[in-house]
């Protein structure tokens, strides 16, 4: 069922009062790729009354009272993404396009709309009832952090908008063991995954540098970032603390990890797929396009790109669901008014990590002193693709189902190094689950700047190339990859974007038109590159461009 968002809906399922609101900055569609319809679900599961308010105007208490207020509190994000980098493109230009608002017009996100819409609820509800805060937004921008918009180390946003709680990661256990605490009046302060305010520090806490230190000293900023960044494993993080003023952030030590059987229990809740009929009406939402039959196969990513935040939120350690899980999910998409035999995608963050894992990592956590997949894949990571490759096979046999493609992005160093059941792999996602073409992000190929982006080494790509190539033409298909790029990223100059352009009309032989400008965005390495110029682990000086109009004369040196 969709979670009501009208009055009316109220009446007619006997509501009095919803226990928990909750509030975004996408329109609501009620599918496992929604952040807030996914803890919706699981909290109406658990026996709690829930609603929706999606994109309502701050200007006007139109919106934001129509359903009261909830019983227990509410819960705010700001979306599937940053509403900073919704609005803004990486030359601080505002975004005409929202994939995620009807009509695709970029006319309902405010900016900073955790903050917007927190300062909305106490405006009009005068702090009568918690206000939790929570998704992308608040996960990575819940310590001092650089703000790219402003060009300053802004505050927690936790204390930016006077929320009562934050709610960092993958939610769902927190939601519902702090939706308990507030249900039976119990103190909520022990609870893993959440950030609150605090006159002292917890005992065996690490201090870290406080806001005024880290935003005077550049170096103190490296430190605070180091260790925020070591502590986001659930079986071996320490809980921290940040004088922000007179008070001090506290974060808890990251929630566990769903077993892959409680992940399913996620997964296996029957969502409608589509656009809330209240928001429907308002026009079309292109973002539908992309997520109404795509299926989720796990969560976590070891690749640790520096200008990524995937493993700040859900971590490094994959959480596969099981087979029979995902199996159930595709015959009931085939049962969906508007399924027409195509299920779009098969994935996570990376969509050939399904099923990988290292025995050190599920028992004792993530090493904090070396990474998973650079500079070379760890010879403890289990990355084999023969569970994908099963997986595959079965969901092409599902009655009802006539192709299922792999759109999210694959690692192909994986692929290339996996000498067991690699190539396999490849040939099955080549001749079966390519729509044409096949999304691959190697960012760069000059080293020194792929070692700034802790991207894998360029030997790979060609290897990848070339064999893929070589089964298309086998399998006589008409089909090609698409690359990713990103001009100006810490450590890229003119002259590394000019050998880029090189290789790829010698060796790519194309015109790439996937060339993004880099966007600094919270929690990330190479954001704390592009504020300090210094390497964060040589303290070396490194190049920053920062001029907007240089930046955008390294893409054009690859697009024009």
């Amino acid at each position: 069922m969709f979670l009501p968002t009208t009055t009316q809906e109220l009446k007619k399922l006997g509501w009095v009062q919803p226990d928990v609101i909750l509030v975004t900055g996408d329109v609501y569609i009620d599918s496992c790729y929604d952040g807030i319809a996914v803890i919706g679900q699981v909290l109406l599961k658990a026996g709690y009354k829930v609603a929706v308010i999606a994109q309502p105007d701050v200007n006007s208490d139109t919106d934001i009272t129509r359903l009261g207020e909830p019983a227990l509190f509410w819960g705010v994000s700001g979306g599937c993404v940053d509403s900073m980098v919704a609005n803004y493109t990486a030359l601080k230009k505002k975004k005409r396009n929202d994939d995620l608002t009807p009509e695709g017009i970029n006319n309902r996100r405010p900016d900073r709309a955790v903050i917007a819409y927190t300062n909305l609820i106490k405006k009009y509800f005068k702090n009568k009832k918690p206000v939790v805060i929570g998704g992308v937004e608040a996960s990575l921008r819940r310590i001092a952090h650089y703000d790219y918009w402003s060009d300053s180390i802004r505050r927690s946003v936790l204390f930016d908008s006077k929320a009562d709680v934050l709610i960092y990661g993958m939610g769902e256990k927190t939601i519902i063991e702090l939706a308990d605490c507030f249900k039976n009046q119990d103190d909520f302060r022990s609870i893993r995954g959440i950030c609150y305010a605090s006159n002292e520090v917890p005992a065996e806490y690490i201090e870290l540098p406080s806001f005024e230190e880290v935003k005077r000293d550049k170096f103190k900023f490296i430190e605070m970032f180091h260790e925020f960044y070591k502590n986001n494993d659930p079986l071996n993080a320490l809980g921290l603390a940040q004088r922000q003023d007179t008070r001090y952030l506290i974060q808890n030590p990251p929630n566990y990890n769903p077993s892959p059987h409680e992940l399913d229990e996620i997964y296996n809740i029957v969502f409608e797929r589509d656009v809330h009929p209240f928001y429907k009406k308002m026009g079309k939402v292109k973002a539908l396009d992309t997520i109404q039959f795509s299926i989720n196969s796990h969560r976590g990513c070891y690749g640790e790109c520096n200008f990524c935040s995937i493993t700040v939120h859900q971590g490094r350690t994959i959480v596969s669901r099981s087979q029979e899980s995902i199996l159930n999910e595709a015959k009931q998409i085939t049962a969906h008014k508007d399924f027409k035999g195509i299920i779009s995608d098969i994935g996570g963050p990376t969509a050939n990590m399904y099923e990988n894992y290292c025995k050190k990592q599920l028992t004792s956590g993530s090493c904090k002193d070396q990474r998973c997949a650079f500079p070379d894949i760890c010879k403890a990571m289990r990355y084999d693709h023969s569970s994908q490759v099963d997986l595959l096979n079965k969901l092409r046999d599902i009655p009802g189902v006539r192709k299922v493609f792999v759109g999210s992005g694959v690692r192909y160093d994986l692929v290339v190094e996996d000498k067991k059941s690699g190539e396999n792999y490849f040939y099955e996602i080549v001749q079966n689950h390519v729509s044409g073409q096949m999304k691959i992000a190697p960012e760069h190929y000059e080293q020194k700047v792929l070692d700034k982006m802790g991207k894998p080494s360029k030997k790979t790509l060609l290897r990848f190339k070339d064999d893929f190539y070589s089964i298309t033409k086998k399998a006589e298909k008409n089909q090609f990859l698409t690359y990713y790029f990103i001009a100006a990223h810490p450590g890229c100059e003119m002259e590394d974007m000019k050998k880029l352009n090189s290789f790829i009309k010698s060796e790519l032989k194309l015109h790439p038109e996937q060339v993004q400008i880099f966007t600094p965005t919270p929690s990330t390495y190479s954001t704390l590159m592009y504020y300090t110029g210094l390497d964060p682990w040589t303290l070396e000086k490194i190049p920053i461009e920062k001029d907007l109009k240089r930046k955008q004369s390294q893409k054009e040196i690859i697009v024009k």
